[in-house]
């Protein structure tokens, strides 16, 4: 069972027998405690992520900001998560998973304190880029870490369920400033926001780094102790020995033969490896779904506090109470897609999730923008299936690249949804100013629709598939 024997990382024998023995490991106490704290430390980050939204309205009025100084001021923090995401998939390849995190964590934690006492525009957006840098990073990384740790069987809920905790800290952030910002102002929500910080050093003390990782750096000696505690943890857990060490399962019935690996592929790495053989269209339909996604995702709920201010004239109060509706619903959504992505399949659901997405928004453009219960309805409903889509690409990413450039591929995901997160709310701004809501509405359908189509048609399925050989 000892790894040290195979010295040649590229042999691929090491890291087929450390695949082999994740696939035999019950799930277990053991993860269920891993994923809840490499949970908590996504939960705040996505705390920290949508605060903005809901401090917007104080801070227009506060600093006197224009339609144009509020979208500047609201996406300079996604041009740093971009920046964070493109960063810190290299530095999560090279230096390591638990590292990365940690210290992005840390950063945060920082950031949000200093947020918290700045004075106007200029220092706000500098520390709300550098904040993003540290989200941005963590996230997609984070993403990566959990499925290197999961056995195939199954690791659709068990990963989307942890998963859960990001649009958990998007409701929850949304449920507190609701009540904190009309009552104490929204320098006391990144006060709040500051504390986890304190994460980074709990992160370092209790998890431990991907096997599969140590192995892909060569790092055999470690990747075997790293495993063999891992295995003692389980066994402790369960309280029974370990099953036997079996090969790897074959490929789920109606997921089609699998394919041998070209030399290309298997020497494929950095960026240009992404974009090499099978990785180039699967870099290309990912990033259909992480543009489109997240594009319609802040499109609508980095403005919907402000619309229903402007359009239906609701207090402050009443306007994050609706927004927190949408979230609230964006939940549920995404516990929907947990719950039944094993069953229906990766390739299919995104398709069924983003087709949803666009039909609600389809019909609000038409039928429902003259009312306040309207857009409550139908934002609620498209936020259902846009939430529920988008956490399925923090499971479908991971697995369809191999553990050498696994988290360059999130990261660049990640890259790209900030592409979508800058462009979804500039995009409506500028559509809201110039064409009237029902116009916004229709846009964000289409968008939607092209990402369901690009899903249909060129999406493959993963599911119950070990990493090693849907990723060679």
């Amino acid at each position: 069972m000892s790894l040290a024997a195979s010295p040649d990382r590229e042999t691929g024998a090491a890291r087929a027998a450390l695949a082999a023995r994740f696939e035999r490991l019950p799930l277990s106490r053991w993860h269920v405690t891993v994923r809840v704290v490499i949970g908590v430390v996504t939960f705040f980050e996505a705390f920290d992520q949508l605060l903005i939204a809901y401090a917007m309205p104080e801070l227009r009025q506060e600093w006197a900001l224009s339609t144009g100084g509020a979208t500047l001021v609201m996406t300079v923090g996604s041009v740093g998560m971009l920046l964070g995401a493109l960063l810190s998939g290299r530095l999560a390849d090279r230096y390591g998973r638990v590292t990365v995190i940690a210290a992005c964590i840390g950063l945060s934690g920082l950031a949000s304190a200093a947020l918290a006492a700045t004075d106007g525009p200029p220092s706000f957006m500098a520390l709300r880029f550098v904040q993003g840098l540290a989200i941005g990073g963590e996230v997609p990384v984070a993403a990566t870490f959990i499925s290197e740790i999961t056995r195939s069987l199954g690791r659709g809920r068990f990963v989307l369920l942890y998963e859960l905790v990001f649009p958990a800290g998007l409701t929850v952030g949304a449920l507190c400033a609701a009540w904190i910002v009309p009552a104490l102002g929204w320098r006391w929500m990144y006060l709040l926001a500051a504390l986890p910080g304190l994460l980074a050093l709990l992160v370092r003390r209790t998890v431990p780094e991907s096997p599969r990782w140590l192995a892909d750096r060569g790092r055999m000696r470690e990747a075997e102790e790293t495993m063999a505690l891992i295995e003692r943890k389980v066994e402790a857990a369960t309280g029974r020995p370990l099953p036997p060490v079996t090969g790897p399962a074959p490929a789920s019935a109606g997921d089609g033969p699998v394919v041998p690996a070209t030399p290309a592929e298997r020497a494929a790495t950095g960026v240009r490896g992404l974009f090499t053989g099978r990785y180039r269209r699967r870099t290309l339909v990912l990033a259909a779904l992480w543009f489109t996604g997240y594009f319609v995702n802040y499109g609508i709920t980095s403005w919907l506090p402000s619309i229903y201010g402007s359009r239906f004239h609701l207090s402050l109060g009443d306007a994050l109470l609706a927004s927190t509706v949408t979230s609230v619903a964006g939940l549920a959504g995404c516990l929907v897609a947990a719950l039944t992505v094993d069953r229906i399949g990766r390739r299919r659901i995104f398709p069924l999730f983003l087709g949803g997405t666009a039909a609600t928004l389809l019909v609000l453009a038409l039928t429902g923008t003259g009312s306040t219960g309207g857009v409550l309805l139908w934002t609620s409903l498209a936020a259902v299936c846009f939430f529920g889509s988008n956490i399925c690409l923090y499971l479908y990413t991971p697995e369809l690249y191999p553990t050498r450039m696994r988290a360059l591929g999130c990261a660049t995901g990640g890259a790209v949804n900030r592409l979508g997160v800058i462009g979804g709310p500039v995009v409506v701004g500028a559509v809201y100013a110039a064409s009237g809501l029902p116009a916004v509405f229709a846009v964000l359908a289409a968008v939607a629709a092209a990402g369901a189509l690009a899903a249909a048609f060129f999406a493959e399925e993963t599911r119950d598939r070990p990493l090693e050989e849907v990723s060679p």
